[in-house]
């Protein structure tokens, strides 16, 4: 069957040779020229090709290399002792080199007579892709311009066959062929396309961003584990608190995180601040080479819904536990629904909510309890993130962190043995530090500790 949205695209190739542009070597993954090297000695030819290519000639360290050749899977098999042959939807071979894999894929083609290879259609939607062609075919087969540019091992030059090099130039993201043909093949190259904006600080064209509204309700139809991954490559690359204004600017948010963008929609402006800390947390502390944990950052997005939902149970007579347990379990099966979070991450948001009603209770065994508490550092930094909820949430995380810098002695002498609460102000000490312990006044001709 042939792809009708490039059926009528006339590949134009453009060589940009190596004294034009500012790709390098030394910039590229060491293995990644193994495999390159290894295939061209071989007599196939072989290109690094899409991100890889466009990050570099912004002048960006890309994290993967990925390779397309004239090599058929089974062949580039043949080469690598440690390669590996994956999927069925898409048939790509990975050749390891420790912790790195290079993904390397045949030139697809558009299923002209006599093509090799083969590929299933469902109501415009590719669910099996198979077909080898050229190098000019596999250009138009992919999804952005400037992701169909091609670095070549032989002479170092850039071959751009559809205008790649000049929306990188323009700064713009323009889809090859039918954008509403394409989003229909694949729904997820809409969230791609809000991605890479966000990423590469560039714009969607008109053009790209129109079929969204329209289309948007198909990621319905996208695998949830296919989604989770597309999340994470979201949020946790760096640049995740503009990748989710731009899903909210191109109106996908509501298609990928339904119950964050209802909670945002009720105008609850403190939610908002709290969601964008908690994503440019995140940004920083991948900036600066610190751990992150996708539980933390689904527990944000949501956060409002849950809140929101034990709050009206709550009011209606429900116990607390019960309330956020089943506030929690309800919006998480939601979302699971369209992104397929794993259970041990889903266990640990589930944690960090249900421990929040618990920061205010000031009560001695329920202070220590919840600190050894081993979600305790992870649901504090999320009360902290709270603060913008309400000036008394601000100064409850305010005394949860000056209650950490004190010994346990003396903590344990400033709080009551019951009965505490957040809202009891006698068990809540003012300016948002536990009271000092009373010293024990010195009895007449009592002595000790003088000189």
């Amino acid at each position: 069957m042939n792809l009708e949205s490039r059926t009528d695209i006339t590949p134009t190739l453009r060589i940009i040779p190596r004294d034009q542009h500012i790709i390098s070597r030394k910039n590229i993954s060491k293995a990644a020229l193994r495999v390159l090297y290894r295939l061209n000695e071989a007599g196939y030819a072989a290109y690094l090709v899409g991100g890889a290519v466009r990050d570099l000639l912004l002048g960006l360290q890309p994290k993967d290399f990925d390779v397309a050749t004239s090599a058929t899977p089974d062949e580039v098999k043949k080469l690598f002792r440690n390669c590996r042959l994956i999927g069925r939807r898409f048939r790509l071979a990975h050749v390891v080199f420790g912790p790195e894999i290079i993904e390397v894929a045949t030139f697809r083609g558009l299923g002209e007579d006599g093509a090799e290879g083969d590929r299933h259609i469902v109501d415009g939607r590719i669910v099996r892709d198979n077909i080898w062609g050229s190098i000019e075919e596999d250009a138009i087969r992919r999804d952005f311009r400037a992701n169909a540019m091609y670095y070549d091992i032989s002479d170092f030059s850039v071959r751009d066959y559809v205008g790649g090099m000049q929306d990188l130039e323009d700064r713009v993201l323009r889809l090859i062929g039918d954008p509403e043909t394409r989003y229909r093949e694949d729904p997820v190259r809409m969230l791609r396309a809000a991605r890479l904006a966000a990423k590469l600080g560039m714009r969607v064209d008109a053009a790209a961003m129109a079929p969204f509204a329209t289309l948007g309700s198909l990621l319905a139809d996208a695998a949830p584990a296919r989604l989770f991954d597309e999340s994470l490559k979201m949020f946790l690359g760096g640049h995740g608190l503009k990748s989710f204004r731009m899903l909210e600017r191109c109106g996908l948010l509501e298609f990928l995180f339904p119950a964050t963008a209802r909670a945002l929609k009720r105008g609850d402006e403190a939610l908002r601040s709290l969601v964008e800390q908690g994503l440019a947390n995140t940004d920083a502390r991948i900036v600066e080479g610190k751990s992150v944990t996708p539980a933390f950052l689904f527990a944000v997005l949501l956060w409002g819904e849950v809140r929101d939902l034990a709050s009206h149970w709550i009011a209606q007579g429900m116990e607390g536990t019960e309330a956020w347990a089943q506030a929690a379990a309800r919006v998480v099966g939601e979302q699971c629904q369209r992104v397929a979070i794993p259970r041990r991450f889903t266990f640990t948001m589930e944690e960090i909510w249900s421990l929040q009603p618990r920061f205010e209770q000031i009560q001695r065994k329920r202070v220590f309890r919840l600190m050894a508490h081993p979600r305790f550092r992870a649901a504090f930094d999320f009360l902290l993130l709270r603060g913008h909820e309400s000036p008394a949430m601000h100064e409850l995380g305010q005394w949860w962190a000056h209650a950490q810098q004190l010994p346990q002695d003396v903590l344990a002498a400033a709080l009551p043995a019951g009965g505490g609460s957040a809202s009891d102000n006698a068990a809540l000490p003012t300016a948002g530090k536990p009271p000092r312990p009373r010293r024990r006044r010195r009895k007449s001709g009592d002595r000790s500790g003088s000189v």
